[in-house]
């Protein structure tokens, strides 16, 4: 319940405040709701029931839909404003859920890939800070926090690749 509230808040702020280019109150409110997402897998640990197969899927979906919504409510804003961000914000959320694809790829076959320079906690950071300081008009943020962003996610895809590929020179 506390993934699915969390994910469905993120979902409908992202996409109501930032297309609308309100980017400093749509990121304190977003900020409320992925504090629920990042507690949720404490949360079913901590529970009498513990955590589920079922719930860690769950989890790891709603987890790629919040995260696609914030850079989705970012791209349209830039789309229809015709910037010329658009094209690396795309790296961008293309690359991130590479990331977190290539992690669940290798575990079903039973690589181990943990790491990588800009794992899920950190392109959420490195995204919120950037769009709200955009929203608080600090110039040039957003296209600073984007290109790092592309940058830092494509570069760990490529670490997540390269891991996958040596341990499967080990078997």
């Amino acid at each position: 319940m506390v993934s699915a509230s969390g994910a469905i808040g993120t979902v409908i702020s992202a996409l109501y405040f930032y297309p609308r280019g309100n980017f400093f109150w749509g990121t304190l409110v977003l900020v409320l709701f992925v504090l629920f997402d990042l507690l949720d897998g404490t949360m079913a640990r901590l529970s009498k029931s513990g955590s589920s197969t079922w719930g860690a899927l769950l989890d790891s979906t709603l987890d790629r839909i919040s995260d696609a919504s914030i850079l989705a409510g970012v791209l349209l804003y830039l789309i229809d404003r015709n910037d010329r961000l658009v094209p690396v914000v795309l790296i961008a959320l293309v690359a991130g859920g590479l990331v977190s694809y290539i992690k669940a790829r290798a575990e079903s076959l039973d690589i181990q890939c943990n790491g990588g320079f800009a794992e899920r906690t950190e392109r959420l950071i490195i995204a919120l800070l950037a769009i709200a300081l955009t929203g608080a008009h600090v110039h040039f943020v957003l296209a600073i926090g984007m290109w790092f962003l592309a940058i830092a996610s494509v570069y760990t895809m490529l670490e997540r690749l390269r891991i996958v590929y040596v341990a499967t020179k080990k078997l």
